[in-house]
């Protein structure tokens, strides 16, 4: 249980702050999108057979699609996608070298 509503509390805040409190620290205009970098740096270090990820990936979109004025489901499938794309090629294309003991 306590491995599913930390990251629920975790991206909420993260996104709350994000709209709220992060827009009136633009660099060139553009705001950092800190829960899109969560997302994706959780994706890139977990195992690829773990499929949470994608459930971290699907709750950043849905609280992004909460709190935004775009269509709902937008982050949603934007993260999805993402979530499996960078899955995708991490298990294709990405080989992590084993230590072995002698």
């Amino acid at each position: 249980m306590k491995k599913i509503l930390i990251p629920i509390v975790i991206f909420y805040f993260l996104v709350l702050a994000q709209t709220s409190f992060l827009v009136h620290f633009s660099i060139l205009g553009v705001v950092p999108n800190i829960s899109l970098i969560l997302a994706v740096f959780w994706n890139f270090i977990e195992k690829t057979k773990n499929y949470f990820g994608l459930y971290n990936a699907f709750l950043v979109g849905f609280f992004l699609d909460v709190f935004s004025q775009r269509f709902f489901g937008f982050y949603i499938l934007g993260l999805l996608a993402m979530a499996i794309f960078l899955k995708f090629i991490i298990r294709k294309y990405v080989q992590i070298p084993f230590v072995e003991k002698n």
